[in-house]
């Protein structure tokens, strides 16, 4: 559990999973504080041309999960137990901005919101996701 690594650097090589690169999400900061991606709205819509709502929730569990990564330090794992979103405005073009910071790490247990915003800076979606932390599985 440090905030002494450089988090940009450790996201890059953990790499954000095959799911988020496909969304193509990308990292703007990384911290154990303040955790910041984008995601284009093109490719990740509804038949309506909305942003989907799943989409929301895959960019807050990417930041959440890998933010609460970080927080566990090495040797541990964190996982996700709950995940719930609001949305409550939509995005139909350009790119949406997640920010995620901690409500709450402990030794066992993070908790993350992460507020999503249109290119407007409308908040779209807020998510909130509760990690487990546990010893990581041999290699």
């Amino acid at each position: 559990m440090t905030d002494r690594i450089d988090g940009m650097a450790w996201a890059r090589e953990r790499g954000m999973g095959a799911l988020a690169e496909r969304m193509g999400i990308e990292f703007v900061e990384f911290s154990v504080e303040r955790s910041v991606a984008t995601m284009p709205v093109e490719g990740n819509t509804q038949p309506v041309g909305l942003l989907h709502g799943g989409a929301y929730v895959v960019l807050g569990e990417s930041l959440g999960s890998m933010a609460a990564n970080l927080w566990a330090g090495p040797g541990r794992l964190a996982v996700g137990v709950d995940i719930n979103a609001t949305h409550t405005a939509s995005a139909t073009h350009g790119v949406v901005t997640g920010v995620c910071t901690p409500i709450h790490l402990g030794r066992t247990l993070t908790v993350h919101e992460i507020v999503v915003t249109n290119e407007d800076g409308r908040r779209c979606s807020t998510v909130r996701i509760t990690n487990v932390i546990k010893d990581a599985p041999p290699a």
